[in-house]
């Protein structure tokens, strides 16, 4: 007996890929859904910092915008950060000095970016094949120039001995007298010289044979632009950050006819260090890169109940359609339909509720509360079952070892959940910049919903606004004293209040 009709609909939402790697550029520009400008904005030709937290999305729009970029007659080279370099773990590795980690950093990432031009060197539309082997044989000239020079010393050492020592042995004895003298001589005399030099690490690239290298690869691609797509920045250590925006600063954003984009976790990313004498290596926002979009504020949806919901529906869809052509005689023809045929009422809008903007963490879920479903359409309590599970499973244990934010965010659910009887508060951007609440926040349990709120009263302050995420509380769903209030409500994202007289928290008065 074949499955059934339901069964085909649960089961396509458990087959959505977790990641984007794990589809094939068709597919991710398939299933591409762009929240408010976004598409537009990615799609500019200004060189761009992609932030958002884990999940929100930033590799699968780097490849959408790759697939885009190659159908309009552009050249896109997409690197993962993550795999470049044949050495396991030279980068991260202690033993080895930040010079030859970062030499061997900026070479291999010069090395990956050649071994992509090569495969469209060969490829069937390219403008002048002759001329981009030839600047890309000078881009590989080019790499073996560069080096990362850090502290420099050196000890010389001086000496020399000379000694001298000098003993009698005398011995007498009934028989046979015997007298022995023996004698020797040493002197020491040592001397020793040492100097000591240090400096900053800097990163040495002839700029002349590269840029050029450069220039002559885009007059090779005979008038179509080249993007740069740089992912999983933040997999690189901290310290070497700012030695490859440097590199690119210098070398890469000044060429005519490249565009750079790379996709970071901002709070895991450093790309400048200042020096003492003012300046400063890697690359300073705003000035050497364009602009900086942050996904994490493209998918706040707030109070915007509809338009969360909208994305969403679009998001599954757009995954499912495709493998239900293949499943069923009729898969649902759009959003609405698929919804309304996957899950029972207010099902739904608890599930986008629980995701907090983040389509990993709604895919995740919605798969897990389809296997709980099993062959019966996805309900309330399954929603709400998958989003603890996914809670306990992924988010949790980001932070397990971590006992500052854990202790931190048992604080916040005590006061905001437990005491206000909300999911919502209030912080000022100085207390939102602490290190606990950044981890907070990076883990995906904290959710800012808008930022710079301002105190009338104090013009001078900002606020942030936050939500606890849903993983935090949906046990306390099970409350008989919460029935009828919001932590039940299934009209999906709850309004949130943010007022500054009864949201605002001082962090003082928690720890």
């Amino acid at each position: 007996m074949g499955l059934s009709r339901q069964a085909h609909l649960n089961q396509a939402l458990m087959g959505i890929p977790r990641r984007a790697e794990g589809a094939d550029r068709s597919t991710l520009a398939m299933t591409f859904v762009s929240a408010g400008s976004f598409s537009a904005m990615l799609h500019s030709t200004d060189h761009q910092i992609l932030y958002g937290r884990r999940g929100t999305g930033k590799t699968h729009a780097l490849l959408y915008l790759s697939n885009l970029i190659e159908r309009t007659g552009d050249v896109a080279v997409y690197l993962d950060l993550r795999t470049i370099g044949s050495a396991e773990g030279m980068y991260t590795d202690s033993n080895l000095s930040p010079t030859v980690r970062g030499t061997h950093l900026l070479v291999d990432t010069l090395e990956a970016i050649q071994d992509e031009l090569l495969a469209v060197a060969f490829g069937p539309e390219i403008g002048d094949q002759n001329a981009l082997l030839l600047a890309l044989d000078a881009l590989a000239e080019a790499a073996t120039a560069v080096e990362v020079v850090g502290e420099v010393e050196q000890e010389t050492t001086l000496g020399g001995s000379a000694g001298s020592s000098g003993g009698i042995e005398l011995s007498v004895s009934p028989n046979a007298p015997n007298a022995r003298v023996s004698a020797s001589r040493h002197e020491s005399v040592a001397a020793q010289s040492r100097s000591r030099r240090t400096g900053v690490e800097r990163h040495h690239v002839v700029f002349g044979p590269l840029s050029r290298a450069l220039r002559g690869i885009t007059s090779a691609l005979g008038g179509a632009r080249l993007w740069l797509l740089l992912d999983e920045w933040s997999s690189v250590p901290l310290d070497l950050q700012p030695l490859l925006a440097d590199l690119l600063r210098r070398a890469v954003l000044p060429t005519p006819g490249v565009t750079v984009k790379f996709a970071a976790v901002e709070r895991r990313s450093r790309l400048r260090q200042s020096s003492l004498n003012g300046d400063y290596v890697g690359i300073e926002v705003g000035a050497d890169a364009a602009s900086a979009v942050n996904l994490d504020d493209h998918m706040i949806f707030g109070n915007a109940r509809s338009r969360a919901q909208e994305f969403f529906g679009q998001l599954f869809h757009n995954h499912t359609s495709a493998r239900l052509a293949k499943m069923i005689y009729d898969p649902p023809p759009d959003p609405d339909s698929f919804i309304e045929a996957t899950f029972r009422p207010n099902a739904f809008s608890e599930l986008v509720r629980a995701a907090e903007g983040v389509p990993r963490d709604a895919i995740n879920i919605a798969a897990l509360a389809a296997q709980h479903a099993r062959n019966e359409p996805i309900g309330l309590s399954d929603v709400r079952r998958a989003a603890r599970d996914w809670y306990l499973r992924d988010k949790q244990t980001a932070i397990n070892a971590n006992e500052p934010s854990r202790r931190m965010l048992r604080l916040l659910i005590d006061e905001v959940v437990g005491r206000r009887r909300s999911r919502t508060f209030l912080l000022d951007q100085l207390d939102a910049r602490h290190a606990t609440i950044d981890e907070l926040y990076d883990a995906r349990l904290l959710h800012v919903l808008q930022r710079g709120i301002v105190d009338s009263k104090s013009p001078g302050t900002l606020y942030d606004g936050f939500a606890i995420d849903y993983g935090c509380y949906v046990d306390l769903h099970v409350r008989p004293r919460d029935r009828g209030g919001w932590l039940n409500s299934p009209r999906g994202v709850p309004p949130d209040e943010l007022s500054l007289v009864k949201a605002a928290i001082d962090l003082a008065t928690l720890v």
